[in-house]
Protein backbone atom coordinates (compact mmCIF):
# COMPACT_ATOMS: atom_id res chain seq x y z
CA UNK A 1 0.00 0.00 0.00
CA UNK A 2 1.57 3.39 -1.14
CA UNK A 3 0.75 6.84 0.23
CA UNK A 4 0.07 9.81 -1.78
CA UNK A 5 2.19 12.54 -2.05
CA UNK A 6 -0.35 14.55 0.27
CA UNK A 7 -0.69 11.29 2.51
CA UNK A 8 3.37 11.64 2.72
CA UNK A 9 2.65 15.13 3.74
CA UNK A 10 0.59 14.66 6.65
CA UNK A 11 2.61 11.49 8.26
CA UNK A 12 5.89 14.03 7.91
CA UNK A 13 3.69 16.88 9.56
CA UNK A 14 2.35 14.36 12.22
CA UNK A 15 5.70 13.60 12.69
CA UNK A 16 6.72 16.91 13.70
CA UNK A 17 4.13 17.83 16.01
CA UNK A 18 5.14 14.52 17.96
CA UNK A 19 8.66 15.81 18.15
CA UNK A 20 7.39 19.10 18.97
CA UNK A 21 4.85 17.79 21.86
CA UNK A 22 7.67 15.30 23.37
CA UNK A 23 10.18 18.02 23.07
CA UNK A 24 8.03 20.62 25.02
CA UNK A 25 6.51 17.90 27.94
CA UNK A 26 9.60 16.16 28.51
CA UNK A 27 11.14 19.89 28.86
CA UNK A 28 8.59 21.90 30.63
CA UNK A 29 8.84 18.34 32.90
CA UNK A 30 12.13 18.54 34.07
CA UNK A 31 11.84 22.80 34.23
CA UNK A 32 8.99 21.62 36.90
CA UNK A 33 11.74 18.88 38.46
CA UNK A 34 8.85 16.22 38.41
CA UNK A 35 9.26 12.51 36.83
CA UNK A 36 7.87 10.87 34.40
CA UNK A 37 5.59 8.89 37.39
CA UNK A 38 4.78 12.45 38.90
CA UNK A 39 3.48 13.66 35.58
CA UNK A 40 1.52 10.02 35.05
CA UNK A 41 -0.34 10.38 38.65
CA UNK A 42 -1.06 14.17 37.89
CA UNK A 43 -3.01 12.90 34.55
CA UNK A 44 -4.18 9.91 35.60
CA UNK A 45 -2.27 7.90 33.00
CA UNK A 46 0.57 5.19 33.15
CA UNK A 47 4.50 6.21 33.57
CA UNK A 48 4.73 4.33 30.42
CA UNK A 49 1.69 5.80 28.43
CA UNK A 50 3.87 9.27 29.59
CA UNK A 51 7.20 7.83 28.56
CA UNK A 52 5.78 6.84 24.41
CA UNK A 53 4.76 10.04 24.34
CA UNK A 54 7.87 11.72 24.97
CA UNK A 55 9.42 8.91 22.55
CA UNK A 56 6.95 9.84 20.09
CA UNK A 57 5.21 6.90 20.02
CA UNK A 58 2.14 7.46 20.85
CA UNK A 59 -0.06 11.08 20.28
CA UNK A 60 -2.53 11.60 23.53
CA UNK A 61 -6.46 12.33 22.73
CA UNK A 62 -7.21 16.29 23.09
CA UNK A 63 -8.16 15.23 26.44
CA UNK A 64 -5.15 13.76 27.44
CA UNK A 65 -3.41 17.42 26.16
CA UNK A 66 -5.74 19.46 28.26
CA UNK A 67 -4.49 17.45 31.37
CA UNK A 68 -1.03 17.32 30.78
CA UNK A 69 -0.74 20.93 30.41
CA UNK A 70 -2.54 21.67 33.11
CA UNK A 71 -0.15 19.30 35.12
CA UNK A 72 2.40 20.95 33.83
CA UNK A 73 0.80 24.46 34.29
CA UNK A 74 0.76 25.64 30.96
CA UNK A 75 -1.89 26.36 28.28
CA UNK A 76 -2.53 23.62 25.92
CA UNK A 77 -0.95 25.34 22.58
CA UNK A 78 1.95 25.74 24.64
CA UNK A 79 2.59 22.35 23.80
CA UNK A 80 3.39 22.77 20.07
CA UNK A 81 5.07 26.11 20.71
CA UNK A 82 8.56 26.09 18.94
CA UNK A 83 9.51 28.95 21.12
CA UNK A 84 11.42 27.28 23.69
CA UNK A 85 12.57 29.52 26.40
CA UNK A 86 9.28 31.65 27.09
CA UNK A 87 9.37 34.25 29.87
CA UNK A 88 7.38 31.90 31.64
CA UNK A 89 10.09 29.44 31.42
CA UNK A 90 12.95 31.82 32.60
CA UNK A 91 10.17 32.94 35.13
CA UNK A 92 10.35 29.30 36.93
CA UNK A 93 13.81 28.89 36.63
CA UNK A 94 14.86 31.91 38.29
CA UNK A 95 11.74 31.24 41.07
CA UNK A 96 13.33 27.80 41.43
CA UNK A 97 16.85 29.19 41.65
CA UNK A 98 15.60 32.17 44.02
CA UNK A 99 13.58 29.31 46.26
CA UNK A 100 16.73 26.95 46.31
CA UNK A 101 19.22 30.07 47.43
CA UNK A 102 17.02 31.06 50.30
CA UNK A 103 16.85 27.39 51.21
CA UNK A 104 20.64 27.15 51.40
CA UNK A 105 21.04 30.41 53.34
CA UNK A 106 18.51 29.58 55.95
CA UNK A 107 20.19 26.39 56.40
CA UNK A 108 23.92 28.10 56.30
CA UNK A 109 22.07 30.59 59.33
CA UNK A 110 21.05 27.91 61.05
CA UNK A 111 24.62 26.06 61.25
CA UNK A 112 26.46 29.24 62.19
CA UNK A 113 24.33 29.77 64.83
CA UNK A 114 25.09 26.11 65.83
CA UNK A 115 28.50 27.02 65.92
CA UNK A 116 27.97 30.08 67.88
CA UNK A 117 26.74 27.71 70.64
CA UNK A 118 29.01 25.24 70.37
CA UNK A 119 31.70 27.79 70.95
CA UNK A 120 30.14 29.74 73.65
Amino acid sequence: MSIGFRGLNLYCSMTKLRKILAGNIKKRRKLLGISQAVLAERVETSTDYIGQIEQCKKFPSSEMLERIAEALEMDSPELFSTQFFTDEAIKIVQDKVQADLDEVSISIKKRITEIKIIKS
